[in-house]
């Protein structure tokens, strides 16, 4: 995507900054939405070169007017972080479902021919434990959060076969890298092992993930955006199984830290994200695209310790 007026939703957060960092870098004109409920992760000179708004993807009016004229519309906008979404399941589903609509709505009303949803691999629930998921397995979300992106799966799927928007859903696997918050589990670690205070893993730390980094993550979507049509979903996973106690032990090693890692039983109320085993297959994306995330996780892991002993250091200076 290039030279294109791109409405993005969520751009604040996470994954949004770094797509609409990335975004400008390829000289669009990039119009943002967030509500700023988690603060603003858009680097300061890049912020400088967008159109931001701050407002609730919720709120219909607003995003019906501000998406005028764009070209593509990123919507990334949600709750995030397992204890928030337990602790908030209606308001997870509310915002996630009247958001779709919305976006659906400003879509068609002002003739913007393609949606980019984040959603996520939490739709394959408990299933699939003994090998890497595909797209086309059955599915089984547990959790509020994973029910409503599934919904919005199924919506998108509808508003392509009815009004002829391109839709695409990427469901992203353990997304990671810099800025991220410690409402996830990578900074929560390295917060940790860098403050040598114990390293708290749920569980007896077997249960794996797919880590995809999030440089991966952003070329993917802007790939898709660019080079798909139709309705179609894609699994973004690294392709890489890490237990999480692993992970603990990387970033204690990487860190040169001194913490003990302590394993804990975890929060009743996280009992349907505490899935077994989870990693994906980004064979269709590849075949539809030509490139698949390939970041290690010790070099992925590397980058952000780096980043956070710089970042320190500044704070100190």
């Amino acid at each position: 995507m290039k030279n294109k007026r791109i409405f993005v939703t969520g751009g604040a957060g996470f994954i949004g900054s770094h797509l609409v960092e990335k975004l400008v870098e390829l000289e669009n004109e990039v119009v943002v939405v967030d509500n700023l409920l988690r603060g603003n992760k858009i680097p300061s000179d890049v912020f400088k070169k967008i159109e931001f708004h701050n407002a609730d993807v919720r709120d219909s009016s607003k995003i019906l007017k501000l998406s005028r004229g764009a070209d593509v519309i990123l919507h990334f906008a949600a709750i995030l972080g397992v204890d928030i979404v337990a602790d908030n399941p209606v308001e997870t589903m509310d915002t996630e479902a009247v958001g779709m609509q919305n976006i659906a709505q400003a879509a068609i009303k002002n003739n913007i021919p393609k949606i980019l949803y984040a959603s996520t691999s939490g739709v394959y629930g408990h299933n699939a434990l003994e090998k890497s998921v595909t797209e086309d397995i059955m599915i089984d979300p547990k959790t509020s959060y994973a029910m409503a992106k599934r919904y919005n799966e199924i919506y998108l799927g509808a508003l392509h076969e009815e009004k002829g928007i391109n839709a695409i859903a990427l469901r992203f696997f353990n997304v990671y890298g810099l800025r991220q918050d410690n409402r996830m589990v990578t900074p929560r670690f390295f917060e940790q092992a860098i403050s040598n205070k114990p390293i708290t893993v749920f569980g007896n730390g077997n249960q794996t993930r797919d880590f995809t980094y999030i440089d991966d993550t952003v070329k993917a979507t802007i790939e898709l955006g660019e080079k798909v049509n139709g309705f179609e979903i894609f699994n973004v996973a690294n392709e890489e199984e890490i237990a999480i106690g692993t992970l603990a032990n990387k970033i204690k090693e990487i860190s040169n830290s001194s913490s003990e890692i302590v394993y804990i039983n975890a929060p009743t109320k996280r009992y349907d994200y505490e899935v077994g085993r989870r990693f994906g297959s980004s064979e269709k994306l590849f075949k539809n695209i030509g490139y698949k995330p390939s970041t290690g996780i010790d070099e992925g892991l590397n980058v952000i310790y780096k980043d956070m002993l710089k970042s320190k250091s500044i704070e100190e200076a």
